[in-house]
């Protein structure tokens, strides 16, 4: 049933997809580990920074509505000549961190003091550079993971990896004890099928779009746009697109938006939309408003979950794409922990999130660290989703704070070897309450800040404020 128990690993070789932040990460925990033999790092672009790699093109595929885990990837943008292929990101051209600094960063590398309190996307990418510096010579870029499969030898997990160089056409298999899916979820776009939506994309295309495609304002100009959600990505390219489309831009929501951000985007929030009017070129919402001549549709409504490599392991990991199953903790594999899945969780702050997965990841396939068997790691999934219900991996406001330290204090207690994931002190704590309210005093205040003391956020310690907390991995 599954896979070998935790302390009968036997890992020496793992194979890492992906050089985000979540595949920098573990690369940097497992060799700092020093129980395993190989370490081969496999990304698809010709550099490292993942989804904050920002190409300035966008792929030409448009898939309105778009509901399925299953579409197919978009292709990679037809590179120069002698250039590699480069695969478009959701980053457009002007865009900040959610999260302040001090958040937004590994524990054993700062970004520069001197930079904005927010910083730019540019600084993160040239921070993400100097950070995998000393692991460049284990990547292979411009390799394409194709197809991931799970054999068993003697009782032991055997992945067989299929990996297309990109730039050569060369294709190769290797096999690896383990492997780490850091691939991401910001690839596979999510719009939701309205009614008549289809029709209306197939006589009016173009003006529907997902704000994965979206790069800058200058063609909104004195447009009737619609922005679709108002999740962080929904409400920075409405504050965009409001400076010069026609006024008011209109926000369409299910949950009410702030109303500071409203003032900010000076936006008309209205409901969802309730169908598209093909001949009118216009939107129903719900309450029976209707708007004609729209010009612009922004589906700013997230992604789904998807592996297209991993598609002969069964059961599947993903079916609607809303979650991935058979993942205990949201990280390893319940049947075959041999293959763990950082990254998961959203609504956190990404960095801090990928030490500590990294490092109970490194312990726990060095035999470190215990995992409860199969069986009781599927039991914590269904108790877990009978809890949660659909949206699994949204964690609530401070669950990531509340992990970061919890694994610190197991990995402190276990007495365990390796690299030491970071702890939030109570200042740490602090800013991940108020970072919402700090970025919008950010936005107002023209992007400047280089500090929270700028923006009017001046920590102050309360006392006998510190406990242990509880371990909740």
């Amino acid at each position: 049933m599954g896979s070998q128990t935790p302390a009968q690993f036997g890992i020496r070789s793992i194979a890492i997809i992906g050089t985000g932040p979540c595949g920098l990460a573990a690369a940097k925990y497992l060799i700092a580990q020093e129980a395993f033999d190989q370490i081969a790092i496999f990304e698809q672009q010709d550099e490292v920074g993942g989804v904050w790699y920002y190409s300035r093109e966008t792929s030409q595929a448009r898939h309105v509505p778009q509901t399925s885990a299953f579409c197919p990837p978009d292709p990679p943008l037809r590179p120069p000549q002698d250039k590699a292929p480069k695969f478009p990101s959701p980053m457009y051209e002007v865009l900040h961190t959610n999260i302040p600094r001090s958040l937004m960063q590994f524990s054993d590398l700062g970004l520069p003091a001197d930079s904005l309190i927010f910083p730019s996307r540019e600084h993160v990418q040239e921070y993400l550079v100097s950070y995998a510096k000393d692991i460049r010579h284990l990547i292979r870029f411009s390799s394409q993971v194709q197809d991931v499969r799970l054999r068993q030898v003697d009782g032991k997990d055997q992945w067989d990896i299929d990996v297309l160089d990109l730039k050569t056409g060369e294709a190769t298999t290797c096999t690896y004890d383990a492997v780490c899916v850091a691939s991401g979820h910001y690839s596979t776009i999510y719009i939701p099928d309205v009614k008549n939506l289809s029709a209306f994309h197939e006589a009016h295309p173009g003006v529907v779009m997902h704000s994965k495609y979206y790069r800058d304002a200058a063609g909104f100009t004195n447009k009737k746009v619609v922005v679709v959600g108002n999740s962080a990505s929904g409400l920075d390219i409405s504050n965009q697109i409001s400076r010069v489309c026609r006024k008011p831009l209109l926000l369409s929501v299910r949950t009410a938006t702030p109303s500071g951000y409203l003032e900010l985007i000076g936006a008309e929030e209205v409901p969802a939309i309730e169908e598209f009017l093909v001949n009118e070129r216009g939107v129903r919402f719900q309450g029976r408003r209707v708007e004609k001549d729209i010009d612009a549709v922004i589906f700013a409504t997230g992604y789904l979950y998807t592996f297209p490599f991993l598609a002969s392991l069964k059961p599947p990991l993903v079916t609607d794409g809303r979650r991935v199953h058979r993942a205990y903790k949201e990280l390893f594999h319940s049947a075959h922990p041999t293959i763990v899945f950082p990254g998961l969780p959203v609504k956190v702050v990404p960095f801090a999130i990928a030490e500590s997965q990294a490092a109970l990841v490194s312990r726990t396939w060095a035999n470190k660290l215990p995992l409860p068997s199969a069986e009781e790691m599927e039991q914590w999934e269904k108790e877990e989703t009978e809890k949660r219900g659909p949206a699994f991996h949204v964690w609530p406001k401070g669950g990531d704070g509340e992990f970061i330290n919890s694994v610190y204090e197991r990995i402190v207690a276990s007495g365990t070897s390796g690299k030491t994931p970071p702890r939030w002190d109570e200042e740490l704590l602090w800013e991940r309450q108020i970072y919402f309210d700090a970025k919008l005093k950010f936005e107002l205040q023209g992007c400047k800040a280089h500090s929270l003391q700028e923006l009017g956020f001046q920590y102050q310690a309360e006392p006998d404020s510190s406990s242990a907390p509880e371990v909740l991995i």
